[in-house]
């Protein structure tokens, strides 16, 4: 099991961290509701961090869009916004810290040589190509993190234990790309910690992500926090609601209702009275009879269902 410093006595910190590459959509707010609704019932700070740490997918003017959607909703972060690109220092010295370590090396693979070497196998394993190259760094190179064959173990809130092989499953994964810009992976670890998160409630599409941010935050001897993985908003057809398919950005008229239907979707019962009710009422509501348990083992949700008012 990963180590962890995080207790019942530990004051909660949690957080939202949406990417600037769009606005705000219905799967965004199940997500935002979630995991704020759990830090305000754990007497615990929420806090918001804008994840713009790839220029190339920034569409403009999205970061202001998520903060005032944030704010139509009636959200109420604690502290200052911050923006990940700040951090990029932290990121440069976490990455070193992986080199010096001998725990990351400099790849120069290309997409045409990760190419060939995964039709000569099954998957897209990375085999490894340049693990043992010793390969000097420079400026148009990618930086690879060690795996291995043993088990990544995490206890899932929601979702309950689970288990992967890094090795097995990817290989050794980037965190520092080709053109300069940190990976996700190292990004979100390192700001997590700075922020010292204790919590983490997001969507079960990052499931993936997190044995190696686990790994991550071992081999940077960082605690771990705990996850709880939600169950994302999907279409009728059971694709996944997203700007790649065509999710519609959150309205900035109505919210009451579009808040309603996304404590429905969370299984959170709320009463037909609360259609009458104000924004603020709402939230008194949902902050009172928040219950996260409601989600266990679920991994998805149809977008925009009121079926569950009583």
């Amino acid at each position: 099991m990963p180590r962890s410093d995080v207790t019942e006595a530990s004051p909660y910190i949690g957080r939202f961290a949406p990417s600037p590459t769009g606005p705000l959509h219905f799967g965004s707010l199940l997500a935002a509701v979630a995991s704020y609704l759990e830090a305000r019932a754990n007497n615990g700070r929420w806090l918001l961090r804008i994840e713009n740490i790839d220029p190339p997918r920034e569409q403009p003017g999205a970061s202001e869009q998520i903060v005032s959607a944030l704010e139509r909703y009636g959200f109420e972060w604690d502290g200052p916004l911050v923006w990940q690109r700040d951090s990029t220092e932290h990121h440069a010295l976490a990455l070193q810290a992986l080199l010096d370590q001998k725990q990351a090396y400099w790849c120069k693979c290309s997409r045409r040589d990760l190419a060939s070497a995964q039709q000569a196998r099954v998957g897209a394993v990375y085999p490894g190509t340049c693990r043992d190259l010793g390969i000097a760094a420079s400026s148009n190179l990618a930086v690879r993190v060690r795996t291995m064959n043993d088990a990544i173990v995490f206890d899932d809130r929601l979702q309950g234990l689970q288990s992967l092989s890094l090795e097995a499953a990817s290989g050794d994964f980037v965190v520092w790309r080709k053109d300069g810009l940190v990976a996700y992976q190292l990004a979100v670890v390192v700001d997590d910690h700075l922020q010292q998160v204790n919590h983490i409630v997001r969507g079960v599409d990052l499931m993936d992500s997190t044995p190696r941010q686990v790994w991550l935050q071992e081999l940077l001897g960082y605690r771990t926090p705990v996850y709880a993985h939600i169950p994302v908003a999907v279409h009728a057809d059971g694709s996944k609601l997203s700007k790649l398919t065509g999710a519609r950005a959150l309205p900035l008229v109505g919210v009451e209702k579009i808040l309603i239907e996304g404590l429905c979707a969370l299984r959170q019962s709320p009463p037909r009275a609360l259609l009458e009710a104000s924004l603020e009422e709402i939230w008194q509501w949902a902050s009172a009879n928040w219950n996260m348990a409601a989600l266990t083992g679920l991994t998805s949700v149809t977008a925009n269902e009121t079926t569950h008012l009583p």
